[in-house]
């Protein structure tokens, strides 16, 4: 049994997991040059894995801690800017005041100085006027007493109301600029108020801005462990998969030294596979092709090996197939059984080069632990065994051939 690697990326962590034996009946070969995890690798990986687990969590912690402060500073900045939105709004309000408290004033002033002109010029015509009555004059000139009376009521009447209007103005220029001089307080208050929530707002933002910065750190640091802990996690189970194939490979090892009388083929138990192929007729001359190549270069066995300058059986199949171009991820099956499963069964009758053979210890799927291309005439090219490298061999020449082919 061998296990196969079907990429480069994945060629350390699936050395284990596919399965293909020397010939039955060959004399013992070295152990394998790939050599299953230790349990005490396991532990280190597991330890390593817990390691990064109890980091991950830690960030984890501190993350979730720094997120919630971030979001109370993040509702801080937003009530400071609610507070600086209605303080510009009220700095509005009140310079609309001071500026029409403003206006109030001059208007009212412009009018007492009016008012006081106009008395000026009236109390100076009365005074001209005044000098030019005399007593003797105003009743010379004036119709008789009744009008001379009138002359002079009439005079001190004017004067009287222009005083009354006077005074009024004057009152008003007083309210309005003491209006004035409020609204304009008013203002300078809420400029200081103003500058105040904006200073304050300029503290929540850099605040904010602040945990925002170590919040994005603590997720990218969260995400580096995060990604340590898989690689670490996959590593981990990759040796215990490992470990397993290995001891399921020994075990299957030892059944099939104790299986006596196998049959050159074993009967049709008709077992299922693909209802398609996935190659064309020249993917699979090509296939053959590569594999004749290898064969005819002598290139030695490795248990585990896919290329290109070592193999073992399915590792062959494997690396026929991608020189042919059928690569990854369509042709990416790992064992000799699983090519078994995933290809389209073909009577031994019907087989054609590039069709895959298949060799179990009992004629069941599970056992199958060996798999060659078949080269046309009842030959096939296959990685044997360590003792005797990649041959050409006839399709019987190996014990327990399984009743159908498979064509990929």
């Amino acid at each position: 049994m061998k296990p196969h690697v079907r990429t480069a990326t994945l060629a350390a962590l699936l050395a284990m997991t596919g399965l293909c034996s020397p010939a039955f009946g060959a004399t013992p070969t070295p152990k394998p040059k790939v050599t299953a995890p230790t349990k005490a690798q396991i532990a280190a990986a597991q330890a390593a894995e817990n390691a990064k687990a109890a980091a991950a969590a830690a960030a984890t912690q501190k993350l979730a801690a720094a997120t919630n402060v971030l979001s109370q500073l993040t509702a801080a900045a937003q009530i400071a800017q609610a507070k600086l939105v209605q303080a510009q709004g009220a700095l509005a309000v009140a310079t609309a005041h001071a500026n029409a408290a403003a206006a109030h004033a001059a208007l009212t002033e412009a009018a007492v100085q009016a008012a006081t002109t106009t008395i000026g010029r009236m109390a100076s015509n009365a005074y001209i006027a005044g000098g030019d009555f005399t007593t003797v004059n105003s009743v010379l000139d004036s119709n008789g007493p009744q009008d001379l009376i009138d002359r002079l009521g009439f005079l001190n009447q004017i004067g009287a109301s222009d005083s009354v209007a006077l005074a009024r103005y004057k009152s008003a220029l007083v309210i309005a600029k003491a209006a004035q001089a409020a609204a304009v307080a008013a203002r300078a208050v809420q400029v200081t108020a103003t500058a105040q929530v904006a200073a304050a707002k300029k503290v929540a933002d850099a605040a904010q801005a602040a945990q925002q910065s170590e919040v994005n750190a603590l997720k990218a640091e969260q995400a580096q462990l995060m990604a340590e802990l898989a690689k670490a996690r996959t590593f981990r189970i990759t040796l215990q998969q490992q470990l397993a194939m290995s001891q399921l490979e020994q075990a299957s090892a030892a059944t099939a030294a104790k299986t006596p009388g196998q049959a050159k083929i074993w009967p049709d138990r008709h077992w299922g596979g693909r209802s398609t192929i996935l190659s064309t007729p020249a993917i699979r001359a090509a296939a053959v092709a590569y594999a004749r190549a290898q064969v005819l270069a002598r290139k030695p066995y490795v248990w585990g090996a896919a290329g290109p300058n070592s193999f073992d059986c399915s590792g062959l199949a494997y690396a026929a197939y991608k020189a042919a171009g059928l690569g990854y991820p369509d042709w990416q099956r790992v064992t000799a059984a699983l090519y078994f499963v995933d290809t389209q069964r073909v009577p031994l009758a019907d087989l054609e080069p590039g069709d895959l053979l298949f060799y179990s210890y009992d004629g069941t799927v599970q056992n199958i632990h060996h798999v060659t291309i078949y080269a046309g005439n009842g030959m096939m090219w296959e990685a044997n065994s360590t003792r005797t490298g990649l041959l050409y061999s006839s399709i019987y020449s190996v014990p327990g051939l399984m009743p159908s082919g498979g064509r990929v």
